[in-house]
């Protein structure tokens, strides 16, 4: 006979010592990830960290669309630099505080996720894509003859204000870290949203959405409530852009941009939360430290898009997170 009533507290030692390592891991990384954050101001140029903080925050608010409900959008430009055109004007010309400003602009982009949600949500594939293609370029023909917009100057020297009625904007590094704030919220808000019941469904709807329909889920629904969500999240990205740069410009609402954004998420590793955060990241450095190359940093990007297609299907992050898992395994 063999006594194994010792091997059961032991397996509960190495199940508590499991679940105890795995949170120590996370911890960690969330404590490299906070002492980069905060160094990264003081290393590096504030405006160049804060721009690639709002590109990450738009290429996540995608993400959220194409990752999880499986819907690729080449129109999400338009939330992003309309959003930033209201911001502008607001503060600017209406002189509303910084805060109401990116109110107004998050207001206007979820009303136009509406509206474009509405239209776009009944095709699928291509059609869908096209579709909110077509709408993004009114949207730009709309901003390049609007009176408010400024046509191809755009609204320049756009204030920053203050936030809170205290806070000088103005400082590169408060507004870095106002902007850093605003990130970390919104990623926090995607993270629940797709770790959530709504998220699953969202999954469900990806894979398989005629079987998600015969179990009851109203498919449409739920697609519309993710698109307005993802155009909200890039609107605020545009309005904190518009703010970062004093500037609103139709090179926000051009369809380079949404194609931009869609390269970003396919480079960082679309269906993850960080993954375009890093993908944005990479293509705003290649921009930065190459542009002494011209229009050959156009060339570069595509050849590392062609790198990361062929050897990291699943995008850099993506393909960390399963040899991360494959060694867990092991």
């Amino acid at each position: 006979m063999v006594d194994r009533s010792l091997e059961a507290p032991a397996a509960g030692k190495a199940s508590v010592a499991g679940k105890s390592g795995l949170s120590m891991k996370t911890v960690a990384i969330v404590a490299v990830c906070v002492v980069l954050a905060v160094a990264a101001p003081f290393v590096l140029y504030p405006v160049f960290v804060i721009k690639a903080l709002c590109f990450a925050l738009f290429a996540c608010a995608l993400n959220l669309l194409l990752g999880y409900a499986g819907l690729l959008s080449f129109g999400h430009a338009a939330f992003f630099g309309m959003s930033a055109y209201v911001t502008a004007h607001a503060v600017k010309v209406w002189a509303l505080p910084t805060e109401l400003g990116i109110l107004a602009g998050v207001v206007v982009a979820a009303g136009l996720g509406v509206l474009f949600g509405v239209l776009a949500i009944r095709r699928q594939g291509i059609y869908f894509a096209m579709i909110t293609l077509a709408l993004a370029q009114m949207v730009y023909f709309f901003a390049l003859q609007a009176p408010f917009t400024g046509g191809e100057d755009g609204i320049q020297a756009v204030p920053r204000g203050y936030l809170l009625g205290f806070i000088d904007l103005s400082n590169p590094f408060a507004m870095y870290f106002f902007v850093l704030a605003v990130f970390v919220a919104a990623v926090f808000l995607i993270h629940r949203t797709v770790h959530s019941p709504f998220g699953q469904v969202l999954r469900a709807i990806r894979d398989n959405e005629p079987r998600a329909i015969s179990l009851g889920y109203d498919a449409d629904r739920y697609k519309l409530m993710a698109f307005v969500l993802s155009a909200s999240l890039a609107g605020l990205a545009g309005s904190l852009k518009a703010l970062t740069f004093q500037l609103a410009s139709l090179t926000d609402v051009h369809w380079h941009m949404s194609g931009e954004v869609v390269l970003m998420t396919l480079l960082g590793g679309m269906g993850t939360i960080l993954g375009p955060a890093v993908g944005a990241a990479l293509v705003v450095t290649i921009q930065n430290y190459f542009s002494s190359f011209g229009a050959w940093v156009t060339i570069i990007q595509g050849a590392i898009f062609v790198v990361v297609v062929l050897l990291f299907r699943r995008g850099i992050v993506g393909e960390l997170q399963a040899l991360f898992e494959k060694l867990g395994r092991r």
